[in-house]
């Protein structure tokens, strides 16, 4: 039986990716070399890369006016490599703030100029995201930059701002779960740990007139052009986690695409939402507008049994659910690979939990 891995990332892969990434492993396409060995520089790679690309355009529907890039470093190394390249001279960004990596990219991005917070829910610990209606953009600004979902406060925006200059949105932990529309952002970026693959890549679509901001005291490597313009391949570049997106990508189609997905994921959250609103026992701290589907946190009525729920679902073959160290309570990151079997399990689990401790 395989485990339910309900982490927050590194997450869970489908099953079917992780059975092809095996079969060829050792020997891939009949090369007598694991794709890891073969130069990046060769066929076999370049076809891939090019495939990867090319799926992630048909699945998020982009066109010519944004480029799609795979970049070391993660998120977090986007939080600097974003003002450096699209802070205007002598300008300000604004920045939502929304949860822990919020605050963490708008801390990077004032190392290189002035940040401005447009909105936050610190005030309410993260609880909700803040009600868009209110927030006042400034058309100087230039960009704005959200976190379209908050892992560790379990928040998610089911709706974007509309501003007048760039909307950039780290994506790391919602991409590829829904459909959005990709003409609405100026740059979205996202690490593949979580929804999209392994951990050593991050993709980011930018669209191509910004990254002509750039200033030219930028080193080399942390150029949005230089991916653009090199194809991601400037350097070597991380090719089995490029080679595993790719899997998940052929994956992602054969379900249907991101429409279809969506459902499943809904699917998955809502009845999850369901058990936890209809008990006395578990609690969501979260407002019930702003809940993610994603990731779905909770609280028991003590920390005791919290670490008692945790340890019992391990025995039952799921990991991964304690909450984040920050704010403790339950975690179920539930990502695309997350099949709705396992979410019936931990909802069967739940009600037997509650039914022996409650």
């Amino acid at each position: 039986m395989r485990t339910y891995n309900f982490s927050a990332g590194p997450a869970m892969l489908p099953s079917e990716v992780m059975e092809r990434a095996k079969e060829e492993f050792c020997n891939y396409k009949g090369t007598g070399c694991g794709l890891m060995e073969l130069s990046h520089r060769g066929p076999e790679f370049s076809e891939i890369v090019e495939s990867v690309e090319s799926d992630i355009r048909e699945l998020m529907g982009i066109g010519d006016s944004h480029a799609v890039c795979f970049i070391q470093g993660g998120a977090s190394m986007q939080f600097a490599m974003i003002p450096m390249n699209l802070m205007l001279p002598g300008g300000f960004a604004e920045y939502a703030d929304t949860g822990s990596w919020s605050a963490k990219a708008a801390k990077e991005a004032k190392t290189f100029g002035e940040v401005r917070t447009v909105a936050s829910s610190s005030d309410t610990n993260y609880d909700r995201i803040p009600v868009i209606r209110h927030w006042q953009p400034d058309p100087k600004a230039s960009y704005c930059h959200i976190t379209s979902n908050n892992t560790i406060a379990g928040t998610q925006y089911h709706s974007f701002p509309e501003v007048e200059t760039p909307l950039i949105a780290d994506m790391s932990s919602d991409i590829m779960s829904r459909v959005v529309n990709i003409d609405d952002f100026g740059l979205i970026y996202a690490g593949a740990q979580k929804n999209l693959g392994p951990s050593g890549v991050a993709v980011a679509i930018i669209r191509r007139d910004l990254a002509e901001r750039t200033p030219d005291n930028v080193p080399t490597m942390l150029r949005y052009s230089t991916y653009i313009e090199k194809k991601s391949l400037f350097n070597t570049p991380p090719t089995f986690a490029i080679y595993m997106l790719g899997l998940v990508m052929k994956w992602l189609k054969e379900q249907g695409g991101l429409s279809a997905i969506e459902e499943v994921n809904d699917a998955k959250s809502e009845a999850l939402y369901e058990l936890i609103d209809r008990s006395r026992f578990y609690r969501s701290p979260v407002d019930p507008s702003s809940r993610s589907r994603m990731n779905v946190v909770f609280r028991l009525p003590s920390e005791e049994l919290e670490a008692k729920f945790v340890a019992d679902a391990k025995e039952k073959g799921m990991i991964g659910l304690k909450g984040h160290r920050s704010v403790g309570g339950i975690r179920a990151s539930i990502y695309n690979a997350m099949p709705m079997k396992g979410v019936e399990t931990l909802i069967d689990f739940m009600n037997e939990f509650e039914r022996v401790n409650g």
